[in-house]
C-alpha cells in the first residue's frame, strides 16, 4: 500500500508539471521602459503540429497583433523572437504555470513578468455631441536636437474627451492619450505609454493651444493649431515619383500554389520594345508591403522608379499576410517566405518578350 501511495503521488506531481508547461492562452505584463509603462498582452496558441505560435499586443501604444516570429518552450524556458520590433524575450515558467519571469531585450534588457490572463477590457466609449475642440491639431516640438511634427486627434465621447497622437516625422501613428481633461480654458493630457504629459491653454478663438510638453524630466514649449486642411498633414517626400510616369505600372496578382494563396504586386515595365533585364525586390525581415513602407518612407517605390527609368523591369510584392496578399505573416516560417520568392520569379513575364 505504501508503494502504491508513493507511486500515485508521483503521478500527481508529474501531471501537475505537465499542466504547468501548457502556456497556451493569454498573458499580461507591464514593461517599465524608464520613460513610461507599457502594458503588453501575449496570446499563445498551438499549430496543428503541436508547435507554439503567438502574437503580442502593446495596449498603451494601440498596437495589436504584432507577429511573434518564433515561440519556443524548452525545459520551462520560454523564448520569443519578435522581428517586427527587433525584440526578444527569455523567461522562466513558474512551477504552477501562473507566471513567466524573464527579460525583454530591445536594444537594452528590461525585466518583464507575464501573468495568466489578459488586460481587463474597458467599456468602449460611445460617440457624443462634438466639443468645441474636437478635430485635428498640428504642433511642432522643437527639442533643440530635432523638430517633430505632432498631430493630436480629439473626439468627445460619453466618457469625456479621448484622443490619439501621431508623431508624423517618426512614422508613429495612433499613440493613445491615456487621460485628457478640460476645465474652462485649461487643457491637460497624459500619455503614459511614452511617459509624456501636456499642460496648455485653449485660446479664446478656439484656434490654438499654447502650453508645455514634459517628457523624461525635460520640458519644452508646444503650441497646437487647428488643422483646417488635411493637406497640411501630408509629409512632402520629393524622392517619391510623381505621376504621370514614363513607364507602364501594372497591378498584378499571382498564385503561390505550394501555400495555396494569392500574392499581390506591382510590375513596372519600361516603354518600348524588349527584351529588358528584370529585377525582383525582396523585402527584409518584418511585415512589409510592396513599397517596404517604413516611418513614412517607401524605399522600394523609389528603387523601382529609378530602375524602371533605366530600362529595367521591376516586380515588388506585398509579403504574405501584408497589404493585399493572402496568407498569414505571423504563422509563416522561412520556408514559406522562400516559396513566395519562387512564386515571385515565376510571375515575371518571361514569356511575353518583355524580359
Amino acid at each position: 500500500m505504501k508503494k502504491l501511495l508513493i507511486t500515485f503521488a508521483f503521478i500527481l506531481l508529474a501531471a501537475a508539471f505537465c499542466l504547468a508547461q501548457d502556456i497556451t492562452g493569454d498573458w499580461n505584463g507591464t514593461l517599465n521602459t524608464g520613460a513610461g509603462e507599457l502594458r503588453l498582452v501575449l496570446h499563445v496558441s498551438k499549430n496543428p503540429d503541436g508547435s507554439l505560435k503567438s502574437t503580442l499586443d502593446s495596449v498603451d501604444q494601440g498596437a495589436n497583433g504584432i507577429p511573434v516570429t518564433s515561440t519556443t518552450l524548452k525545459d520551462s524556458t520560454l523564448n520569443l523572437k519578435v522581428d517586427a520590433v527587433n525584440g526578444a524575450y527569455d523567461g522562466k515558467v513558474s512551477a504552477d504555470g501562473k507566471e513567466i519571469v524573464g527579460t525583454w531585450t530591445q536594444g537594452a534588457g528590461l525585466s518583464l513578468t507575464f501573468h495568466r490572463g489578459g488586460v481587463a477590457a474597458k467599456p468602449a466609449p460611445k460617440a457624443a455631441k462634438a466639443s468645441d475642440i474636437d478635430g485635428d491639431w498640428l504642433g511642432t516640438l522643437d527639442t533643440g536636437l530635432a523638430k517633430l511634427r505632432l498631430v493630436l486627434h480629439i473626439t468627445n465621447t460619453d466618457q469625456g474627451l479621448t484622443a490619439t497622437m501621431d508623431s508624423v516625422d517618426q512614422g508613429a501613428n495612433g499613440i493613445p492619450v491615456t487621460t485628457m481633461t478640460r476645465n474652462g480654458a485649461s487643457l491637460k493630457f497624459e500619455m503614459k505609454g511614452i511617459g509624456g504629459a501636456y499642460d496648455g491653454t485653449v485660446s479664446a478663438d478656439l484656434a490654438t493651444f499654447k502650453g508645455t510638453w514634459t517628457q523624461l524630466g525635460k520640458s519644452w514649449p508646444l503650441e497646437f493649431k487647428r488643422v483646417k486642411n488635411a493637406a497640411e498633414l501630408e509629409r512632402k517626400r520629393p524622392q517619391n515619383p510623381a505621376r504621370p510616369l514614363p513607364y507602364k505600372e501594372l497591378e498584378v496578382t499571382y498564385r503561390n500554389a505550394k501555400a495555396d494563396i494569392d500574392l499581390a504586386a506591382t510590375l513596372t515595365v519600361p516603354e518600348g520594345k524588349g527584351p529588358f533585364p528584370a529585377v525582383l525586390l525582396m523585402a527584409g525581415s518584418g511585415p512589409h508591403d510592396r513599397d517596404e513602407t517604413l516611418m513614412g518612407h517607401k524605399p522600394f517605390l523609389v528603387l523601382a522608379d529609378y530602375l524602371t527609368r533605366k530600362g529595367i523591369v521591376v516586380l515588388r510584392a506585398d509579403k504574405r499576410g501584408c497589404g493585399k496578399s493572402g496568407g498569414s505573416y505571423a504563422e509563416a516560417v522561412m520556408a514559406d517566405f522562400a516559396s513566395s520568392t519562387n512564386a515571385n520569379w515565376t510571375a515575371l513575364p518571361s514569356g511575353s518578350g518583355n524580359v
